[in-house]
């Protein structure tokens, strides 16, 4: 008999000793092992004890040069099992493997036969090991292929404002356990979407905030969740957008009204054209005029309801009407309404506090002429609708 053939007989009669040590061994260095269920535990056991026998099985045939195993016996697990158990988890799995056969190389090698065992346990944990790491970036691969489509996903959904509880299930998918929500629109930047993507995936994972986005056409779209303001969750992305306009929607409380942030930027982002000298980036809120007279249904119900309704029954909206018409003549208003003119500053003073917009200031002005509009608009409509 040679010393290889002797050693594998020795070898295959310490098998089951040899799993036991590893599981104390793990069980007493390892505290993410002792963390594990029962179960887990047990399925880690399974697969030392399957690495054990592949090794015994090529060590006997290892003078063939024979190559040595893939981690197929890693298959003994279920596929939850690679979820739960990292890379470097793995590899202090083999660790302990490997030192508990180290330590028994005496009793396990046949006299003269202890440098062979050795030599051949030093190939073959670093061949697994090698093999291990293959496996688990390829496993990341595919995971990270399914995460893209996740994303694109609820991207696209929130931009057709198609909200259901499947887009918090894809979320949860991707770890989103943020709020508040904002939503960012802009120009993609040239080249590969994917490596854009990627890189604010990143740039969300070092800062501490869950960012989502997705590249339709030319358009770049952002999800952020986790900010402190909308200032906040501007700052980290605005450069990876490409030139021109930046729009940032209104803060939601959650995923499930982002539809709402994403509506806002991207109706902003076609109306932005209207204001070429915007700030970059622009809140779709100051985008309200323009996206109004684009089209935006959501736009014109927010100026009716914030400009002219507050307005309506009062002398505050002749006031502000004569003022605009009058081209922001304090005086002149004051002698087509036969009133004093601190009595228009007063009402100027009040419309700004009811309206939040500075009828003295140009764009505040623009906004409030076009909420004017929109607001006789909307009751002429209501009564022709009456007579009809």
């Amino acid at each position: 008999m040679t010393t290889r053939e002797d050693t594998t007989r020795r070898l295959e009669r310490a098998m089951g000793a040899l799993g036991t040590a590893a599981m104390a061994r793990m069980d007493d260095r390892l505290p993410w092992f002792r963390a594990l269920s029962a179960e887990d535990r047990s399925w880690v056991g399974l697969v030392a004890q399957a690495g054990i026998a592949a090794f015994v099985e090529w060590f006997q045939h290892a003078d063939e040069k024979r190559p040595t195993p893939s981690i197929e016996f890693f298959g003994t697990a279920p596929r939850e099992l690679k979820r739960v158990i990292s890379l470097q988890q793995t590899v202090d799995i083999i660790r302990a493997v490997v030192e508990v056969v180290e330590t028994q190389t005496d009793q396990l090698a046949a006299p003269g036969g202890e440098d062979q065992l050795q030599q051949a346990m030093l190939r073959y944990t670093r061949d697994v090991a090698f093999a291990a790491a293959h496996v688990y970036a390829r496993e990341a691969e595919a995971r990270g292929s399914w995460d893209s489509r996740l994303e694109a996903l609820i991207v696209d959904a929130l931009v057709r404002g198609e909200v259901d509880d499947g887009l918090h299930s894809w979320a949860a998918a991707l770890g989103w356990t943020s709020s508040p929500v904002v939503v960012i629109a802009g120009r993609a930047p040239e080249g590969d979407p994917r490596a854009v993507i990627d890189g604010l995936r990143e740039k969300g994972r070092r800062i501490g905030m869950d960012l989502l986005a997705g590249v339709q056409a030319d358009r770049l779209i952002v999800i952020v969740g986790g900010a402190e303001g909308v200032e906040e969750a501007a700052r980290p992305v605005v450069a990876r957008f490409g030139e021109g306009p930046i729009v940032i929607g209104p803060e939601v409380p959650d995923l499930h009204a982002a539809a709402r942030s994403a509506s806002a930027a991207l109706a902003g982002l076609k109306a932005s054209s209207g204001w070429p000298d915007a700030p970059r980036p622009v809140h779709a809120e100051d985008l309200l005029a323009e996206r109004a007279l684009d089209g935006d249904d959501d736009a014109r119900r927010q100026l009716v309801e914030n400009v002219y309704l507050p307005l309506a029954g009062t002398p505050l909206l002749d006031t502000l009407a004569t003022y605009l018409e009058q081209g922001t003549s304090l005086e002149a208003t004051a002698r087509l309404l036969f009133v004093h003119p601190n009595t228009v500053r007063y009402r100027l003073k009040k419309i700004t506090e009811l309206t939040g917009y500075q009828p003295t200031e140009g764009r505040s002005a623009f906004t409030l002429q076009v909420g004017l509009i929109l607001g006789r608009l909307s009751e002429s409509a209501v009564t022709w609708r009456a007579l009809t």
